[in-house]
């Protein structure tokens, strides 16, 4: 089934991270109080609206208690970002990520219960995008416009099986590179086919990001 997102604040870093969730596949709301942002992004997010967030009633309107997870990505406006905040957890949003100004504003956020605050100044916008698609995503880190290296937790799809079972290198393209064994403090680098892979093992794997994606996808993300 289909996650579906909301970002609002579609400035530099809410507009990466809507543009990497909708790249991947994700149904994403984008929402901003400036048309010139929206319209840019009519063509690239499933649904873009101009809305108040502080509004509850126009937060309701739009349907976001039907939203899996919330990115408030809204730019130096502290004010509006805490009472958007505060609106989405009082409408029970399952998940809220929201882009903290300072250590301050970071604070406040965690008080008022939001479940992940980012700093844009050290997190950025693909890396997010990658590890709130799933859990199992642990760190993403880009090696060149279209190579990645990627962190994964293994899940229920990979629990019991062996690297010769996942063929990952043939039908993703990616290669394993490292395993780290739930239970183990070391890494094992370049693993043997033969190993098998359990719940919560951690893989290291390198490609192309049109391959991470493909194999993140079918192998990573799990299912609700």
């Amino acid at each position: 089934m289909k996650r579906e997102f909301a970002v609002i604040g579609l400035g530099r870093f809410g507009g990466s991270i809507c543009r990497e969730l909708s790249a991947e596949g994700m149904d994403v709301l984008a929402i901003d109080l400036q048309e010139d942002k929206v319209n840019e992004f009519r063509n690239i997010a499933a649904h873009a609206v101009i809305a108040d967030t502080t509004d509850e009633n126009v937060l309701k309107e739009l349907g976001i208690r039907n939203i899996d997870h919330v990115i408030v990505a809204i730019g130096d406006d502290i004010q509006a970002s805490i009472l958007t905040t505060l609106m989405l957890k009082e409408l029970g949003i399952k998940k809220i990520t929201v882009k903290a100004q300072n250590d301050y504003h970071e604070k406040v956020l965690n008080k008022i219960g939001a479940d992940h605050v980012v700093h844009p100044e050290r997190d950025m916008g693909k890396r997010i995008a990658h590890s709130i698609i799933s859990t199992n995503i642990l760190d993403h880190l880009e090696l060149s416009d279209d190579h990645s290296i990627v962190e994964v937790k293994a899940g229920e799809k990979m629990h019991g099986k062996t690297l010769i079972d996942l063929d990952i290198r043939a039908q993703y393209g990616c290669n394993v590179v490292a395993i780290k064994e739930a239970d183990e403090k070391g890494i094992n680098v370049s693993p043997m086919a033969t190993q098998h892979i359990e719940k919560d093992d951690i893989l290291i794997v390198i490609g192309a990001d049109k391959d991470i994606s493909r194999f993140e996808k079918q192998l990573v993300v799990e299912d609700d």
